[in-house]
């Protein structure tokens, strides 16, 4: 089970069913709204238990983003009609034994940084 929170601790989540593809966002959108990339991974909406009122931004047509609307904590990213949701990977409590799988929208990166570990990059996202 996963488990985390926002900042401030008015947001709490869990998550009972397994974890996939723990990724790191490189698009500009992830970059603008977390301060660098984001990283997150993929629960099932049906496992997913949210206490507290999230914000949720229509940040485009297929996606929405969910923040504490107290901390500004962002937490999750929800594509339009997929059955699961990107959890923010830091806003995870404890060890976890998740490790990032990938790297996407490398091509949007920062010119600031290089991405130096060995993870698998992609520059758009595979569908």
């Amino acid at each position: 089970m996963l488990q985390g929170s926002c900042l401030c601790g008015a947001i709490t989540f869990s998550a009972m069913g397994p974890a996939r593809d723990p990724a790191a966002c490189h698009c500009s959108q992830c970059r603008k709204q977390s301060g660098h990339h984001w990283a997150s991974v993929q629960v099932m909406d049906d496992t997913l238990a949210i206490a507290g009122a999230p914000t949720w931004y229509a940040s485009s047509e297929s996606a929405k983003r969910g923040f504490c609307p107290k901390c500004g904590s962002f937490l999750f990213w929800k594509g339009k009609g997929d059955p699961d949701t990107g959890v923010a990977l830091g806003a995870l409590d404890g060890p976890t034994g998740l490790r990032l799988e990938r790297h996407i929208f490398t091509a949007d990166k920062g010119d600031y940084y290089e991405i130096t570990d060995n993870v698998s990059q992609e520059e758009k996202e595979d569908e």
